[in-house]
């Protein structure tokens, strides 16, 4: 009779396998990202390619060149500096001027992502705290929107006012676009954000084939529409207009789903989220700028680890811990 033998291997957790790789996912987000970019080349002109090539270049050359520098192991095929070149594309003007864009990749790379330990130990969402820094530096260029006007190169767009401006500011007398054209893209404002439409479709795709979950970009978004609808005195235009402008979709969908920089169980991706739409929404309705959404993930995300610390299940069988005697 033959001796039957099995082997026993032993290893530690977790013990499920998947086939999703961050390169994987990554990749997913990059397709995701598509018809805003399509949008964009469509309403600002082919200047949308050269802006988006510079950034996604300079942010994968950074990221080489450190860890070539720090001989460490290369990880640009994980595409996750692509990932950032476009996000902070999408945060930019089509006339922002080209040397600007390397600035932006340098400290989203380097200072927000590298010196910190790499992908998956970045305190704060890369493109969102580029954005915010370009912000600071270059105002004027950073805040030189133009009128999508279709033409190839978009250096001779007509200057415009974005849809938040308009509704903030008394001074500007220029008309509202139509809902329908901000819901296709037909306004002003940065690259990636006009196009509602493209960055549907884009966390459509996202949620069907599981790289994030719908709650945080529904919790973002529910709040700032629940938050508008009280302050327009329960307005449905106004506050459809305030989902549709500025950079609230694009932040919501892409950027506060970020897993490095976002809880990991749901009441703590809740919390964020509603923490997110709240701070929006604060600073466009009482703050001194009328848009708020990049402050408003960068604080959420320097809260973030308080907020799993708190919200996070605690652990089976695990003994509590005496208190302390006064």
């Amino acid at each position: 009779m033959s001796e039957r033998r099995s082997l026993a291997i032993v290893s530690t957790s977790p013990h499920n396998r998947t086939r999703r790789t961050t390169q994987r996912i990554m990749l997913d987000v990059c397709l995701a990202l598509m018809p805003a970019l399509i949008a964009a080349i469509w309403a600002f002109g082919t200047r949308t390619l050269v802006i988006i090539i510079i950034s996604v270049a300079s942010c994968v050359g950074f990221e080489y060149s450190w860890n070539k520098l720090l001989k460490k192991k290369q990880a640009v095929g994980d595409l996750s500096a692509v990932v950032t070149g476009l996000l902070l594309a999408y945060g930019l003007p089509a006339t922002l001027p080209l040397w600007m864009i390397p600035i932006g990749a340098f400290v989203a790379i380097i200072v927000v992502k590298q010196l910190f330990g790499g992908i998956g130990h970045n305190f704060a969402n890369p493109a969102v705290t580029a954005r915010i820094v370009l912000v600071m530096s270059f105002a004027g260029p950073m805040t030189a929107w133009n009128y999508p006007d279709g033409r190839s190169w978009g250096a001779d767009a007509i200057a415009s006012a974005t849809p938040l401006q308009i509704l903030t500011d008394s001074s500007v007398t220029q008309a509202l676009p139509s809902l329908w054209e901000m819901f296709l893209g037909n306004r002003a404002g940065s690259l990636g954000e006009t196009a509602a439409l493209g960055l549907l479709l884009g966390g459509i795709y996202l949620c069907a084939f599981k790289v994030i979950t719908p709650l945080i970009p529904a919790c973002y978004i529910g709040t700032a529409a629940v938050f508008s609808l009280f302050v327009g005195g329960f307005n449905i235009t106004f506050a459809a207009f305030q989902l549709l402008s500025g950079s609230l979709l694009l932040g919501a969908i892409f950027m506060a789903t970020d897993y490095s920089t976002s809880p990991v169980h749901w009441r703590g991706k809740a919390v964020f989220a509603i923490g997110c739409g709240l701070i929006t929404c604060l600073i466009r309705f009482y703050g001194n700028m009328p848009e708020g959404v990049s402050f408003a993930i960068l604080l959420m995300n320097l809260l973030s680890p308080l907020i799993e610390k708190v919200t996070a299940p605690k652990i089976f069988g695990e003994e509590r811990k005496p208190r302390a005697k006064a």
